[in-house]
């Protein structure tokens, strides 16, 4: 698989506690990624965070946090990701999606097939 020198960037920043049909969003939207034959993806957890209701969310021992933010990364072309963009307006209720437009200087270790 190769993606295209100029490609675009979903980031979809959410909770550790959203949910879809009862399993993790973040794993939902990972496992909806592969499907859709995205080049990949990452999920980032972050020891701190606040979103548009400013509640802080923290990893720190005396403040226990279970619901730490979450970064998913997908990159691919845009005609893929925009694509795309249906299938998580279906499983996502709130949080934050932006994109961008990236160059992507190396993809895979050139070796095919293996």
């Amino acid at each position: 698989m190769q993606i295209p020198a100029d490609a675009v960037l979903l980031r979809i920043f959410l909770g550790e506690n959203d949910r879809h049909e009862h399993r993790p969003l973040y794993e939902a939207i990972v496992l909806k990624a592969r499907e859709a034959g995205l080049a990949g993806a990452t999920v980032l957890r972050g020891p701190m965070g606040f979103g548009h209701s400013s509640h802080l969310h923290t990893a720190k021992i005396l403040r226990l946090s279970e619901d730490l933010p979450l970064v998913i990364e997908l990159v691919d072309s845009e005609e893929k990701i925009s694509a795309f963009l249906p299938t998580l307006d279906a499983i996502m209720g709130s949080g934050l999606v932006t994109l961008e437009k990236v160059k992507v200087l190396r993809y895979g270790n050139g070796n095919a097939g293996v």
